[in-house]
């Protein structure tokens, strides 16, 4: 048996927890889940204000209040998957 592949080994298994992060750990991937859960709630929180407006049940500044919010939601999330988009190409593009 070759002692580089026991290492090789130990080494793989040192850096698969960087691959899978732990939500539940407090590290980045509990910052990125609650940035999610933040994302759909605003979402969610426009939807209700605009189908509540239709209905006559909310007043126009709250749905244009509403509506500014998950626009900017949006924008924030469209601007965030370009970054990581660009990045990703950066990599592609760098020599072996």
């Amino acid at each position: 048996m070759d002692v580089r592949s026991l290492s090789a080994v130990q080494n793989y298994g040192a850096a698969k927890p960087a691959t899978q992060p732990d939500p539940e750990s407090g590290g980045a991937g509990a910052q990125i889940k609650t940035a999610f859960q933040d994302f759909a709630a605003t979402l969610q929180r426009g939807e209700e204000t605009a189908m509540a407006a239709m209905t006559g049940d909310a007043d126009p500044h709250a749905l244009v209040q509403a509506l500014a919010q998950t626009e900017l939601a949006v924008e924030t999330a469209i601007t965030v998957r370009n970054k990581v988009v660009e990045a990703y190409q950066e990599i592609l593009r760098m020599p072996v």
